[in-house]
C-alpha cells in the first residue's frame, strides 16, 4: 500500500519545514508536542521557561493553522500542566471549533509517593470550521448486547479510551521515551481523514502517525530535530505489516444474545471486517470468546466449521 503513497520525514526545526508546506493543504493534523516536562529528547531537552514554552506554541499552532484545510482537524496531545493554555490557543485566538477532550486512560504510569499518581493523558479535538470529517462507522467498538434495534456495526467509542502504555518490555517498544500506541493513532486517523488524504504529524518522533497512515491508506508528512528519530521512522516504514501494536480491549468482545443462526454468522464474519481488520492478532482471542459463549449453539447449528476455518487462518499468530 504505501508505494502508492507519500511518506515524508523530514528531520528539520518544525517552524522552519512548515513554512515549506502550502497553505491549506493538509487535511488533518495529529500531534504529540513535548508537554515541558524536562524529557531527555536526545539532542534536545523538554524544558523551556512558561514565556517561552507559551510562544513557542502559538508559533507552531499558527503555521498549523495555515497549513491545514478549511475542513481540517487538529489533534494535540497534551499534559495536564498546559492544556489549558493549548485549549485557549485554539479557542481564543484561533476561533476554532471544540469538538471533544479526550482522555486517554492508561492503568500503569508514573509513581508517586506524595499526591496521586497519573493515569491519563489527554486529547484535544479541535475544527477549523463547521464543515469536516467524522467517519463514526470507522471506529465504532462492538455492542455489549445484540438487539434488532441497534446498529450493528457498532456504539461510538466514547471519549474515554483504554490504551495500554507502550511499555519498556514490549517488542514493538522503539527507544523514544514518549512513543504512544498506534491503536490510538488508528482510531484519529480513521475518524477525522478518508483514504488519500494527507495528515501532518510536526513532531514525528517514533513514527507512529506515519506508521499507521501507511497501513490505512493515507499521505503522510512527518517532522523531527532529531536525526535519531528520523532514522528509527525509516526503519520502523521498512517491517513487514502484522497489525497495529495496540487494541481497545472492547473491540474482541462478544455481543450477548446472538442466538438467531443467521444472524449469529452473518455478525461474526461481519465484527472480524469491521473491528479487527488491521488487528489480525486479536482474531484468534475473538474466536475463543465465541466458542466460550455460543459454542454449543453453534455445535447444534453446524457453524462450529466456520471457526475452525478462522482459526486456520490465524494460525500464523501462534506465537503472539
Amino acid at each position: 500500500m504505501d508505494n502508492e503513497l507519500n511518506l515524508e520525514i523530514h528531520c528539520a526545526d518544525l517552524l522552519d519545514k512548515m513554512k515549506d508546506i502550502p497553505s491549506e493543504s493538509i487535511d488533518l493534523i495529529v500531534t504529540d508536542p513535548p508537554y515541558n516536562l524536562n524529557k531527555n529528547y536526545g539532542n534536545n531537552q523538554d524544558t523551556r521557561e512558561f514565556i517561552e514554552y507559551m510562544e513557542f506554541s502559538k508559533k507552531w499552532l499558527k503555521e498549523a493553522d495555515r497549513v491545514l484545510k478549511p475542513t481540517g482537524t487538529i489533534y494535540v496531545f497534551m499534559g495536564m500542566r498546559y492544556i489549558s493554555y493549548i485549549y485557549n490557543i485554539l479557542e481564543s485566538d484561533m476561533r476554532y471549533h471544540f469538538n471533544s477532550w479526550i482522555v486517554w486512560y492508561y492503568t500503569q504510569g508514573i509513581g508517586k509517593t506524595i499526591g496521586f499518581s497519573p493515569r491519563h493523558d489527554d486529547i484535544l479535538m479541535f475544527t477549523k470550521s463547521k464543515e469536516f470529517t467524522f467517519n463514526l462507522d470507522n471506529i465504532r467498538i462492538p455492542q455489549k448486547y445484540y438487539r434488532s434495534v441497534n446498529n450493528m456495526r457498532g456504539a461510538n467509542p466514547g471519549n474515554v479510551w483504554e490504551f495500554s502504555h507502550m511499555h519498556y518490555c514490549n517488542k514493538h517498544r522503539l527507544q523514544h521515551p514518549t512513543q504512544k500506541p498506534e491503536g490510538l493513532y488508528e482510531r484519529i486517523i480513521l475518524a477525522s481523514s478518508n483514504p488519500g488524504d494527507t495528515v501532518l504529524d510536526p513532531f514525528v518522533g517514533s513514527g507512529t502517525a506515519l506508521r499507521v497512515c501507511q497501513n490505512t491508506g493515507r499521505n503522510c508528512i512527518g517532522i523531527d530535530i532529531n536525526p535519531e528519530y528520523i532514522r528509527m521512522c525509516k526503519d520502523r516504514l521498512l517491517r513487514p505489516f502484522d497489525g497495529f501494536d495496540s487494541i481497545d480491549a472492547r473491540m474482541e468482545r462478544v455481543p450477548n444474545d446472538l442466538n438467531d443462526p443467521d444472524i449469529r454468522k452473518e455478525y461474526i464474519l461481519n465484527h472480524i471486517e469491521w473491528f479487527l481488520k488491521n488487528h489480525e492478532r486479536s482474531i484468534p482471542s475473538f474466536i475463543k470468546a465465541v466458542r466460550e459463549k455460543y459454542g454449543e449453539k453453534m455445535r447444534r447449528a453446524g457453524q462450529l466449521d466456520m471457526l475452525d476455518e478462522i482459526e486456520q487462518g490465524c494460525s500464523h499468530f501462534d506465537n503472539y
